[in-house]
């Protein structure tokens, strides 16, 4: 299982701050208040929450569709991207089959994968065992429930350390066949 995004590509640079602006604009106009309110109310509910959504489900009555609909919309995807040029190959030389697991909505998620050319190395999760997954993924939390629910872990991280929870760690998605041995 592959997180999407931070783990197949880099979204840092170009969507996070995209999709942070369509949030803040996206309170503005559905709750009309100014960009400074919407900043304010943004970070309380991901304080609150862990995730504005929630907040504004709770509080506003927010259909999540709507909102994740609104917020993640890149016309422009495939430039923004920020890929690894090897990844389609290394993909394929893992075994086994290959799933995306991400809070992302279904219709960014596709059209991430189609944009990086790897949709067609990728299958929909149905009755799956925990035990025979990896899930690879840059985010510790994410990693944390992943380990209780039986799986193997592999961070993505430039970090000297790994918590315990953490099966391998690697820097870059591109050694994961590398890695792989290391979880036999």
């Amino acid at each position: 299982m592959f997180d999407l995004d931070n783990t197949l590509h880099n979204a840092t640079p170009h969507i996070f701050p995209q999709i942070n602006t369509a949030m803040t604009q996206y309170l503005q106009s559905e709750l009309g208040i100014d960009a400074t309110a919407a900043g304010e109310l943004r970070r309380h509910y991901w304080q609150r929450y862990g995730a504005t959504l929630i907040g504004l489900m709770r509080h506003h009555g927010t259909d999540p569709r709507h909102f994740l609909w609104h917020t993640h919309q890149f016309p422009d995807l495939k430039r923004m991207l920020v890929r690894e040029p090897r990844l389609r190959a290394t993909l394929r030389r893992l075994p086994g089959r290959k799933f995306v697991f991400s809070n992302a909505p279904v219709h960014y998620s596709r059209a991430v994968l189609s944009a990086l050319g790897i949709s067609d190395l990728f299958e929909c999760a149905n009755h799956i065992r925990l035990a025979r997954c990896i899930m690879v993924e840059d985010t510790l939390e994410n990693l944390r429930t992943a380990k209780k629910l039986g799986m193997k872990t592999i961070w993505i991280s430039r970090a000297a350390r790994a918590p315990s929870y953490v099966d391998v760690r690697t820097a870059s998605l591109m050694r994961l066949t590398r890695m792989l041995a290391r979880l036999e």
